[in-house]
C-alpha cells in the first residue's frame, strides 16, 4: 500500500479521546458481528456442538392482532417488527431441536444495540432465566416446556435504552457459547411506556396517554387572540417508516446510545435536529415569503411527508415556520412513547437577551420611530411540551416541559430549547436547566413605548403589563376545542404570586432594566379604543378609533394611523397605510372617526399568513401624553370544501372531491393542492395552472381506508397570491365486515 493510501486509510479511522477506550457510539443503525460459537478454547476434535441444544425457530407474536402489540399499545404501528414499550412483560416462543431439559441444559436471551455492545452501557443486555420475575429488571420465565417448543415471558427494565434492538438465543455448550444467526425478522423496538409506573414519561390518566401518545392527528392553533384560528395537522406517528425515521433523527443528532432512555436528553438533542439551522436537521426554516425551492410551510397537511423525505435524503427539507417545527417534533416525540402536544402563546416575545422588556421607540410627535424600533412581538409562536419527570431538578418540577424546536437563540452553542419546567416557568424558578429564562420572558416581558427626542435623551412613556402572554392554549382532550392552559405558565396580572415569581426570576438572573417605579404612566383621565370589521381578504374594511374623555377639560388629539404589511412574527414588511387624524374632545364625552382600509392599498404587499398590523399613537396636545394601541388584523380567507362519494368502508373504494372558489377579481397563477389523511391514504399533491377570477377547481381522488374509526382528512391550498387555504373533513369508516 502507498504511503499515501496509508494515511488516507488512517485518517478514516474515527478518533476518540479521554477516559473512553472506545469511539462513540451514535447510532441505532450500525452493527457489530456477533459470533454464533464463542469458544472458550480449543474445540476436541469429534466434538459435535449438534449434540446440544440447538434453536430451530422463534416465535414473537408481533402481528397486529397478537398478545404482544395489543397489550403493548403498539398495535396502530405499520411496521411488522415486534415493538414492545419497556417496564412491560411480553411473550415468546422458542422451538429446539429436541426437549428442552432445565436440569442439563442452560440458554438465555441477548439484546444488542449499535456497536462496541457493553452490559454497563445497556448496549448489550443479556436476559437471564429466573425463576419469578422482578418489577423494574429484565428477566425470562418458562411458563410452558411442551414437547420441543419452551413459552418464555420476558420482563424489560422501565429504564432501558429506546431503539431498536437486534435478538439472539444463546446456548451454552462445555465447548463455548451457541447463538442463533443475525436473523432480521427477531429486530425488536423498545418505546418508551407511559403505563408504567416505573417508567420515566408514566402518565396516571388513560384519556391522556390516548389523546397526547396515541392520537395522530392534532388541532394547531394560530391567527391572533382576538381571531383566533386552528388548522388540523396529521402527525402519523404510526405510518409506514416514520419510527425508523424518528431513530434516525436520533443518530443525526449524535445522541450517544446510552442516553437514549432519558427522555430529558431525547427531548433537548430533538430541539436542536428538528430545525436545520446548524446541523443539518429536518426542516430548514424560511420566513422570507418566498418559497420558489421548497413547500411554503402553510402548505403542509401534516409530518409524515417532511419526515420520509428527510429520512430519504439526509437533507433540510423545505421549508418550515412555528407550526411546521412543532408538528414534526410532536410526531417525533409521540413516535418513540413520550407523551407531547403543541402548545400556542398569543403575542410571544422574542426577547434575546432576556431582559423582560420590548421597547417601541416613538419620536416627539408619538409617531413610531422604526429605525430604532428593533424589537418584535411574534402574533403567535408555536412550541411543544413533553411529559417526564425531572431527577435533576428539585421535587415537584416533573411534568410538562416546554421544549422549542423553532430557530430563535442558541442554547449551549445550538439552535434548541427546553426542556424546561413549565411549573419552575411560571413560578420564575429561572436557575432551572434548560432555557427557563427565555421562555419565561416569552411570556412575561413588558412593551416599553419610549418617546425618543430629538436632543438624544429618552422618555419612558408608558409600559404595557398585559399584552405578552395574552393566552396559551393547546387541543382539547378528546375533542377540536381549545384547552386554555395560560394558567399553567403565568399567575394572573397583579397578583401577589405573579409579583413573587417575578421577584424570584430576577433573583435568578433575569434581567428587567425597569423598576416600577421608573415608569410612568398616561393620563389616567383619557382612553382610546381601537375596533376593526370582520375583514375579508380582497375586500375594503373599515377600523374605528375610539377616543374617551372622563375630564371636565376640553382636549385635542393629535392621532398617527399606520397599517403595516407584518409577517407573523411581528416583523414589518412593508407600510401600506399612514394617517394623521386631529380629534377635538369635549368634556366627559367619546369621538369616534372612521378609517376606510381598501383592499388595493394591502393586497399587492400582503404575506403568507394575511396579517395587518396597526398602530395608533395619540397625543393630548394640552397635557402631552401619549396613548398608544397596537392591533393586529388577520384577513378572512376562503376554505376549501371536501366531500367523499361511495362507501366509507375498510377495503373498499371511495372518492374524495376537494373544490375551491377563487374571491379575487384576479386569477390564481400555479395553484399547489395537498391532500391527505392518516389510515385513509398517503399524502397526494397536485397544481393547477391557473384558476381564472371568481371561478372554482374541482379535484378528485380515489383512495381506499386502511383504518376503521373516526379519521380525518385534510386539504391545504397554496400559490403566491394567497396562502393559509385549508379544508378538513372528519368521517366514520366502518370494518369491513367479509
Amino acid at each position: 500500500m502507498s504511503e499515501a493510501k496509508k494515511e488516507k486509510k488512517k485518517s478514516s479511522v474515527p478518533g476518540h479521546t479521554g477516559r473512553s477506550s472506545l469511539p462513540p457510539n451514535v447510532s441505532n443503525a450500525d452493527e457489530d458481528e456477533v459470533p454464533t460459537m464463542e469458544a472458550f478454547g480449543v474445540i476436541p476434535r469429534g466434538a459435535n456442538i449438534k449434540d446440544y441444544l440447538e434453536v430451530q425457530n422463534i416465535h414473537l407474536f408481533k402481528q397486529t392482532n397478537e398478545k404482544n402489540k395489543r397489550e403493548h399499545h403498539t398495535d396502530r404501528y405499520y411496521n411488522n417488527k415486534l415493538i414492545i414499550r419497556r417496564g412491560q412483560t411480553f411473550d415468546i416462543q422458542i422451538d429446539f431441536n429436541r426437549p428442552y431439559n432445565p436440569e442439563k441444559d442452560q440458554f438465555w436471551i441477548e439484546y444488542v444495540i449499535g456497536r462496541y455492545p457493553q452490559q454497563s452501557k445497556g448496549t448489550y443486555i443479556p436476559i437471564p432465566l429466573v425463576d419469578k420475575l422482578e418489577v423494574g429488571k429484565w428477566g425470562a420465565q418458562v411458563i410452558r416446556n411442551e414437547y420441543n417448543s419452551v413459552s418464555v415471558t420476558v420482563s424489560s427494565a422501565p429504564d432501558c435504552i429506546v431503539g431498536k434492538f437486534r435478538m439472539y438465543v444463546a446456548v451454552l455448550t462445555p465447548y463455548g457459547i451457541l447463538r442463533t444467526i443475525r436473523n432480521s425478522e427477531t429486530d425488536t423496538y423498545i418505546l418508551f411506556n407511559p403505563w408504567c409506573k416505573e417508567d420515566s414519561v408514566y402518565m396516571d390518566d388513560e384519556r391522556e396517554i390516548e389523546e397526547y401518545v396515541m392520537n395522530d392527528i392534532g388541532i394547531i392553533f394560530h391567527g391572533e387572540v382576538n381571531n383566533i384560528k386552528k388548522r388540523s395537522w396529521e402527525y402519523g406517528q404510526f405510518e409506514e417508516q416514520i419510527l425508523d425515521a424518528c431513530l434516525n433523527i436520533m443518530d443525526k443528532a449524535q445522541l450517544d446510545l446510552a442516553g437514549r432512555g432519558n427522555p430529558v436528553k431525547i427531548s433537548r438533542v430533538g430541539s436542536a435536529v428538528i430545525n436545520a439551522r446548524d446541523d443539518d436537521g429536518v426542516v430548514a426554516g424560511n420566513w422570507k415569503n418566498d418559497y420558489s425551492f421548497g413547500v411554503s410551510p402553510s402548505a403542509w397537511t401534516g409530518s409524515v411527508d417532511i419526515l420520509l423525505e428527510y429520512h430519504s435524503s439526509g437533507l433540510p427539507v423545505k421549508y418550515g415556520q412555528c407550526w411546521v417545527f412543532a408538528g414534526v417534533f410532536n410526531t417525533f416525540l409521540r413516535c418513540l412513547g413520550i407523551p407531547a402536544r403543541v402548545i400556542t402563546n398569543y403575542f410571544s416575545a422574542h426577547d434575546n437577551d432576556a431582559n423582560l422588556r420590548t421597547d417601541v421607540y416613538l419620536d416627539e410627535d408619538g409617531k413610531t420611530n422604526t429605525s430604532l424600533t428593533k424589537d418584535s412581538i411574534w402574533n403567535y409562536h408555536c412550541w411543544n411540551e413533553a411529559w417526564m419527570t425531572r431527577p435533576d431538578l428539585p421535587v415537584g418540577f416533573g411534568g410538562w416541559q416546554a421544549v422549542d424546536a423553532t430557530p430563535q437563540e442558541t442554547s449551549d452553542g445550538m439552535f434548541r430549547c427546553g426542556p424546561a419546567s413549565v411549573q419552575a416557568i411560571k413560578h420564575g424558578h429561572a436557575c432551572f436547566q434548560f432555557d427557563t429564562p427565555f421562555i419565561f420572558s416569552e411570556v412575561n416581558s413588558d412593551i416599553v413605548y419610549t418617546r425618543a427626542m430629538k436632543d438624544g435623551s429618552k422618555v419612558i412613556e408608558h409600559v404595557d403589563k398585559s399584552h405578552v402572554g395574552q393566552k396559551l392554549l393547546t387541543k382539547q382532550i378528546g375533542g377540536d376545542g381549545s384547552q386554555d392552559i395560560t394558567d399553567l405558565y403565568k399567575f394572573s396580572e397583579g397578583t401577589e404570586e405573579e409579583r413573587l415569581a417575578l421577584e424570584a426570576a430576577l433573583m435568578y438572573g433575569v434581567k428587567k432594566e425597569i423598576r416600577d417605579e421608573d415608569q410612568q404612566q398616561s393620563a389616567a383621565d383619557t382612553d382610546m379604543d381601537f375596533q376593526a370589521d370582520n375583514a375579508v381578504f380582497g375586500s375594503d374594511f373599515k377600523v374605528t378609533l375610539t377616543f374617551k374623555n372622563r375630564s371636565t377639560n376640553l382636549y385635542t388629539v393629535s392621532a398617527f394611523l399606520t397599517g403595516h404589511i407584518v409577517f407573523y412574527t411581528g416583523v414589518l414588511k412593508s407600510e401600506f397605510q399612514n394617517k394623521n387624524l386631529e380629534v377635538t374632545l369635549e368634556p366627559s364625552s367619546s369621538k369616534s372617526v372612521e378609517v376606510l382600509i381598501k383592499a388595493h392599498e394591502y393586497l399587492s404587499k400582503i404575506v403568507e399568513q394575511a396579517s395587518l398590523h396597526f398602530f395608533v399613537t395619540a397625543r393630548i396636545n394640552e397635557t402631552k401624553k401619549i396613548m398608544a394601541k397596537q392591533k393586529i388584523v388577520i384577513l378572512k380567507v376562503p376554505e376549501l370544501h371536501i366531500k367523499v362519494l361511495g362507501e366509507k368502508t375498510v377495503g373498499s373504494e371511495m372518492t374524495i372531491v376537494v373544490e375551491f372558489t377563487n374571491p379575487l377579481k384576479k386569477s390564481l397563477q400555479n395553484v399547489a393542492l395537498r391532500l391527505g389523511g392518516p389510515g385513509l391514504m398517503r399524502t397526494r399533491a397536485k397544481v393547477f395552472g391557473e384558476i381564472p377570477m371568481n371561478s372554482s377547481l374541482t379535484w378528485e381522488q380515489k383512495c381506499i381506508p386502511q383504518r376503521a374509526g373516526l379519521r380525518k382528512l385534510i386539504a391545504t391550498l397554496d400559490c403566491e397570491t394567497i396562502r393559509h387555504i385549508y379544508g378538513e373533513l372528519e368521517l366514520e369508516v366502518l370494518d369491513n365486515p367479509l
